[in-house]
C-alpha cells in the first residue's frame, strides 16, 4: 500500500494508528524509510498524520458522552474514569503522553471530555508523537539519527 500511495499512505496510515482503529504507524515508518524517502520528511509526514488522528480522538471525547463511549468503543467504565482523573491532574500537558499504545487514545478521548485547550493539545501532542518518531526510527536502525 504505502508503495502506491507514498506519503499520502504514510500520512493516512499514521492518522489512522492515532484512532481507536488497531494499527502500527512504525511499520509503516520503517517501510517508508525503506522506499528511501528523506527521514525528515517521514518524520513530518507520520507525526502530523498521527497528530491528526489523535486530534480525532480529542475531537471524539469532545462530542460524545461517556455513555456512548463505553458502548460504542468497547472501553470499560472504570478504565475511562481512571485515565479521566489522571488526565484531569496533568491538564493539556497529558498530551505528551497520546503516543502510548492503547492507553493513547483513551487520554485523547479523556482531554476531550475534560475540554482541555485544543491548541495546547495540538501542540503537546505533535511533540510527544514527533519525539516517539525520532526514538523509533533510531531504534529500527534505518538513520542515523542516533
Amino acid at each position: 500500500m504505502l508503495e502506491q500511495l507514498g506519503l499520502l499512505g504514510l500520512f493516512i496510515g499514521c492518522m489512522l494508528a492515532a484512532t481507536v482503529v488497531p494499527f502500527s504507524s512504525e511499520a509503516l515508518l520503517a517501510g517508508a524509510l525503506a522506499l528511501g524517502y528523506d527521514k525528515w520528511v517521514v518524520a513530518a509526514v507520520a507525526t502530523a498524520g498521527n497528530t491528526a488522528g489523535g486530534m480525532i480522538s480529542f475531537l471524539l471525547g469532545w462530542l460524545c458522552k461517556w455513555e456512548w463511549i463505553e458502548r460504542y468503543l468497547r472501553v470499560k467504565r472504570e478504565k475511562l474514569e481512571a485515565v479521566h482523573e489522571r488526565v484531569g491532574k496533568y491538564g493539556v500537558w497529558a498530551a505528551l503522553l497520546t503516543w502510548l499504545p492503547i492507553v493513547g487514545d483513551l487520554i485523547a478521548i479523556a482531554m476531550g471530555l475534560l475540554r482541555t485547550n485544543p491548541w495546547g493539545t495540538a501542540v503537546l501532542m505533535a511533540i510527544g508523537k514527533l519525539t516517539r518518531y525520532l526514538i523509533a526510527t533510531g531504534l529500527l536502525g534505518l538513520t542515523g539519527w542516533f
